[in-house]
């Protein structure tokens, strides 16, 4: 039996599956937790990975491994491969002035958000690597002038997997690659002109690999795949298919489909990632997604199964109360800055099963509201594959089809990041992507709620 592993290097933990690379049957696994905040030292991944591998009981018998990360991450190297400072994450917003400055740069008004959607697919929020080296270039000059190479999380730990320590072996995949603000999945190319923008001067970035090359050997000799940002590794994990919209909750939530053709959309509502099958990726992210339901659980003093319970037998709509779902800041919309707010409050709504019910369905109207915009760029949506921590909920699971307004496909809890990335590492030992089979997932359909999204939607435009 050949084994293969895939690794999820997420924004809270790292986890690791050896998987049966015939079949996709589990045959171990492990974890290990990263450090909380929106700044990491690559590190503090590394040692994690470890303790993961370890408790997975080791990768010596494995005869390809890839790994699956949080997109975005700026991790930047001197000319010895050494980290220059901690590494910037997804979720770190300080660079949302230098997002907005470069968008500016490329023309006024909608000219500049369109150069980007055209240049890259995507319109640069905080989020993005690229905004993230300008913020370092102003803030850091002496950190920025060491810097030689700059790539992404999964691309850092598949090179320290490789063991060389020559920035030449950096590799990396298209579905990262089309997260960083310098690189077109419509030409398949690098655009220096924008990472020279926003940085000042060139740098060595990572070779992009396809789905099926190999960026090398770990020292026990298993190939190692190009691996792949988070959502991509998830779309793989599923095995979305056309007309799947995949809704990721977890410490962000994602919206996303596999599509034939890139997205350009120049509102910057939906990012023309590219997937890690060969196609491409449109995406959908909010920064609040599964923490919403935790401060909520906090708020009420209870457990999720007991918010769970209390939304539930709350009416539709929270009888008019309404949580705008900001906690930190947001991304979809664009609004940094912005805090939650809470609409409708009365003395029939100030229950805690009103307040639990408004927690769970402002979440998913703000995933829905990015279901919308992937509905706008062309994308057929004939069901939601709903998975992520968020997805545990039974709330979330019977509430989201009324929201959504279409059937939703929960499979079973699982590590759908680090699956994909296993799925990959098994494609690279056959040439081609293996056919593992989906089983136990429930199907859940309600009918729509439009005035709960009507609601949410007048308290949103309120929210500044």
């Amino acid at each position: 039996m050949a084994l293969v592993a895939g690794i999820d290097s997420s924004t809270q933990s790292c986890k690791v599956v050896v998987r049966d690379a015939g079949t996709g049957a589990l045959v171990r696994q492990g974890r290990a937790a990263h450090p909380d905040g929106t700044s990491c030292p690559p590190e503090a991944w590394w040692q994690a990975l470890q303790t993961a591998i370890a408790e997975a009981g080791g990768l010596d018998d494995v005869a390809a491994v890839s790994v699956g990360a949080q997109q975005h991450g700026m991790v930047c190297l001197d000319a010895n491969g050494a980290v220059v400072r901690d590494a910037l994450l997804w979720n770190d917003t300080r660079s949302a002035p230098d997002a907005a400055d470069l968008v500016a740069e490329l023309g006024p008004g909608e000219a500049g958000p369109r150069a980007w959607a055209e240049g890259i697919g995507s319109v640069p929020v905080a989020s993005f690597t690229v905004t993230k080296l300008r913020w370092l270039a102003r803030n850091e000059p002496a950190n920025a002038a060491r810097t030689e190479a700059v790539c992404l999380p999964h691309d850092w730990l598949t090179w320290r997997l490789g063991g060389s320590g020559d920035l030449a072996a950096l590799a990396t995949d298209r579905s990262d690659a089309s997260g960083t603000g310098y690189w077109s999945p419509a030409t398949g190319e690098y655009r220096r002109d924008l990472l020279k923008l926003a940085f000042g001067k060139d740098v060595l970035l990572p070779v992009v690999l396809g789905p099926a090359d190999s960026a090398g050997r770990t020292a026990s000799g298993a190939l190692l795949g190009p691996g792949a940002g988070d959502n991509a590794a998830a779309a793989l994990g599923v095995g979305a298919r056309p007309g799947d919209v995949v809704v990721s909750i977890g410490t962000s939530g994602t919206v996303f489909s596999v599509a034939t053709v890139p997205a350009a959309d120049p509102t910057g509502t939906v990012a023309g990632f590219a997937d890690a099958s060969g196609h491409f990726l449109p995406l959908v992210c909010t920064l609040n997604a599964a923490r919403v339901l935790d401060a909520a659980a906090t708020m009420l003093g209870v457990d999720h199964a007991r918010l769970a319970e209390l939304a539930l037998s709350a009416p539709a709509g929270a009888g008019g109360l309404v949580l705008v779902p900001y906690l930190e800041g947001e991304r979809t919309p664009n609004k940094p800055d912005a805090t939650g707010s809470l609409h409708g409050l009365t003395l029939g709504t100030s229950t805690p099963a009103h307040l639990a019910r408004a927690a769970v369905e402002g979440m998913l109207c703000a995933l829905a509201d990015g279901l919308d915009a992937l509905r706008g760029q062309g994308a057929t949506v004939n069901r939601v594959v709903l998975v992520g921590g968020g997805a545990r909920s039974e709330a979330v699971r019977r509430i989201a089809p009324s929201v959504f307004g279409c059937p939703v496909l929960v499979p079973p809890p699982g590590e759908y990041v680090a699956d994909g990335a296993a799925r990959q590492a098994a494609w690279l030992t056959t040439g081609q992507a293996p056919d593992w089979t989906l089983t136990g997932a429930e199907l859940f359909e309600s009918d729509p709620a439009p005035t709960v999204r009507a609601r949410y939607a007048e308290a949103r435009d309120l929210t500044l």
